[in-house]
């Protein structure tokens, strides 16, 4: 955003607010269908049905990158950093305030006595929320996106900070000590409001950004200042082709459900007859490590044709 917003001064404001909801769209919908898909299900009869739109999901990772992504471009282009800055830490202290309040005693912020997950039952209902915890929550909900927007806002201003007072050891050493400065307001705050990615908690959002900070200032010393970047290949694959390589992923995950092998999942005949053998935990990460490696592969593939998925 850091990069784009750049040409938005040279467009006239129906142009800005158009890429900016329509990128919002593209990336709702793309989560939206990822959760819907294959479309369709069994019935009790085992018949091959349309899967009903009534018990789709209707959040997840990329609606709520899509809902970040719309609400900070709009701040940032309507307000001026130092407008957006106290915009983003009002929002998380006013979650912080509401949260405590608004959730069930004792523990206001247990899984279905948060504020978030009344507002989430009430605006959606059980059948459109995840279960994968068992029972109706949703760690994408409504209410927690708020905060979410603070890390896309803090994001854009570190991303500015780094373009103009980066490639300097004084920028670097500013950035180093930032990151290090909102850990630490992170790990304190964690006493009073417990840093926790499902409920995306302001504490989270600010140790979460302090960590970013700390290794962006790594990666830019050993690349910009060492000149060190044979090893950064194997990464920008992935950087190149981010959305599709991750629908790719939980694409490729739910085709693996299906796909039926001796009676199971080909997903679990996979773990149970290959990577089983090295054990529960070694076991599922040499699972994932080859998952991982496999998307590589394809974004390799795209990257080699110049083929970029762009939204």
């Amino acid at each position: 955003m850091s990069f784009v917003t750049k040409k938005w001064n040279t467009l006239s404001q129906a142009e800005v607010l158009g890429k900016i909801f329509k990128r919002t769209l593209i990336i709702f919908l793309c989560g939206f269908l990822l959760y819907w898909f294959p479309f369709v299900t069994m019935d009790k009869a085992n018949q091959v049905i349309f899967a009903p739109i009534s018990h789709t999901r209707i959040l997840g990772v990329l609606q709520r990158i899509a809902l970040a992504y719309c609400i900070a471009s709009l701040l940032i282009y309507y307000f001026k950093p130092g407008t957006v800055i106290a915009i983003s830490i009002s929002i998380l202290l006013l979650y912080w305030a509401f949260m405590l309040i608004g959730g069930d005693a004792p523990d206001p912020l247990s899984m279905t006595g948060n504020l978030g997950y009344k507002i989430d039952m009430w605006l959606m209902g059980p059948d459109h929320m995840y279960h994968g915890e068992g029972v109706a929550f949703d760690p994408e909900g409504w209410f927690s996106t708020l905060p979410s927007v603070v890390n896309v806002t803090f994001g854009f201003m570190a991303g500015k900070f780094i373009q103009e007072k980066g490639k300097s050891y004084e920028g670097l050493a500013k950035l180093l000590l930032a990151g290090f400065a909102l850990i630490v307001i992170g790990y304190f705050w964690d006493l009073s409001f417990p840093i926790n990615k499902k409920l995306w908690t302001s504490s989270f959002v600010v140790y979460t950004v302090g960590l970013d900070c700390v290794i962006l200032a790594a990666i830019i010393y050993v690349v910009d200042f060492l000149g060190r970047t044979n090893w950064t290949k194997f990464f920008t694959v992935f950087g190149k082709n981010p959305l599709f390589i991750y629908l790719l992923s939980e694409v490729g995950a739910t085709v693996l459900y299906i796909i039926q092998v001796g009676g199971v999942s080909l997903y679990s005949w996979l773990y149970q007859n290959i990577y089983r053998h090295a054990g529960l935990y070694l076991g599922s990460l040499l699972f994932a490590i080859s998952w991982m490696l496999f998307c590589w592969l394809i974004g390799l593939f795209l990257d080699k044709r110049k083929i970029y998925v762009r939204v």
